[in-house]
């Protein structure tokens, strides 16, 4: 059972409820989620997510599908399966195919050397604290990634963290079919 009281855009604090609004309209089901609603009860822990949301949206050039299996792979290293499925689902979205997503979920290769090379940077950094080591690091910039590119990666991996661990810590309850 959930630890934070759900609000609706009714009944949220007044600072959230245009943030909860803008979260229907990026949901993947088309209404408020858990997530949101429960984030909602403290308008700075929304406007956190909605922050690293915005700065992904407004400012990424990474495309979308290589966005969605760097956080579907930091997802699979935190075990939560509410940002499991959510994110599987914007990655089916995507373009990834169900067996895709599945092998990204169990830290296997798709098969691409380029998306494998910063996949592997962010589930070693997910699994380390943010570490990575030389070897990893290098096969990235091997396989084509420059700096700029390399740093957004680390704003899907925080974006990633900051979601897991909140709905570890709210333990919110499910509302999105799981695995996508």
């Amino acid at each position: 059972m959930t630890r934070i009281t759900r609000h609706s855009l009714s009944d949220a604090p007044p600072e959230s409820r245009a943030l909860l609004a803008e979260m229907v309209q990026f949901s993947p089901t088309g209404r408020l989620l858990n997530m949101h609603a429960e984030m909602a009860h403290a308008p700075a822990v929304l406007e956190g997510y909605v922050g690293l949301r915005r700065a992904t949206a407004n400012h990424g050039a990474l495309d979308q599908r290589v966005r969605t299996a760097l956080m579907l792979a930091a997802a699979a290293v935190y075990q939560n399966d509410y940002a499991l499925a959510v994110i599987s689902t914007l990655a089916l979205r995507s373009g990834w195919s169900h067996d895709q997503v599945k092998t990204l979920q169990v830290g296997e290769s798709v098969g691409d050397r380029t998306t494998d090379a910063i996949v592997g940077v962010i589930r070693e950094a997910a699994g380390n604290h943010g570490h990575v080591s030389d070897a990893t690091w290098d096969q990235a910039v091997d396989s084509g990634w420059n700096d700029e590119q390399l740093a957004e990666a680390f704003a899907y991996l925080g974006l990633t963290v900051f979601t897991c661990y909140f709905l570890s810590y709210a333990d919110t309850e499910l509302d999105i079919p799981a695995g996508g």
